[in-house]
């Protein structure tokens, strides 16, 4: 009789528990995930990109994966692929950029930094959509951006910093044409560049309220062999009172 109060003692602890794990696998009692908010909608239904966004990477410093070096972080890069198909006498005129890129890098000067750059430079940026117009205010240099939802580009060639933006909806997504570039801008400071034949595609997705899945494919046959595409995420900026504030770049090179 001596083990009997031992062995029952444990036998009720067992049952305990048992009953214990019962009650905390009830259907009522599991929690169950929320339903993703859905996404905000403009006055005609179509998703409201409006708002203040910026792009939390290291791309403007170099789109490819990258180590750390003086005055650049490490990061990893927003090419599909991690590869740019540059034709052999781009490639090198890369690699001369790249050697000249802390006085050639068109940054250096206060220049603008052209699209698709100026959509992950480190800086925040306003969208203020319309039905037939959609505006992007960027920080850096004051720079606005023009995204007309209707007529055609205007005729060319036009050399422009920022391009023609000729935009439309597709479903939930907002599909954005540009050409008529110049070739004085990069796309980041490791010297990885383009022609004035640049023709750019982007996709702006908002997959839900706080996030932008930005999507653009560059296409440029006097540089590049084929099509390539860059994607990330954009992110809205939820502090209290924030606002876009002013950026004056001075350049320190005479």
């Amino acid at each position: 009789m001596k083990h009997l109060a031992p062995r029952g003692a444990l036998l009720a602890l067992i049952l305990g528990g048992a009953a214990w794990l019962a009650v905390a696998r009830t259907p009522a009692q599991v929690a169950v995930p929320s339903a993703a908010p859905p996404v905000p909608r403009a006055a005609g239904g179509r998703p409201d990109l409006s708002g203040i966004w910026q792009a939390l990477n290291t791309a403007s410093w170099n789109i490819q994966d990258h180590q750390a070096e003086k005055d650049v972080p490490a990061g990893q890069g927003i090419v599909e692929g991690n590869e740019i198909p540059y034709l052999p006498w781009a490639a090198a005129k890369r690699e001369e950029n790249y050697r000249n890129r802390l006085t050639a890098d068109p940054l250096v000067k206060c220049s603008q930094p052209g699209v698709p750059r100026i959509m992950y430079m480190p800086y925040p940026f306003q969208i203020v959509q319309a039905p037939t117009y959609v505006a992007f205010l960027f920080e850096y240099a004051h720079t606005p951006r023009h995204i007309r939802l209707s007529g055609a580009h205007p005729p060319g060639p036009i050399e422009w910093a920022l391009g023609d933006s000729r935009g439309r909806w597709e479903g939930e997504t907002l599909v954005v044409d540009v050409v008529h570039f110049n070739d004085q801008t990069w796309f980041d400071r490791a010297g990885n560049f383009h022609g004035e034949q640049m023709h750019l595609v982007e996709r702006f997705t908002l997959t839900d309220r706080d996030h932008i899945q930005y999507e653009v494919t560059v296409e440029d046959p006097k540089v590049f062999s084929r099509p390539w595409k860059m994607t990330m995420p954009l992110y809205r900026r939820v502090e209290k009172n924030v606002q876009i504030l002013d950026y004056v770049c001075q350049s320190f090179q005479s």
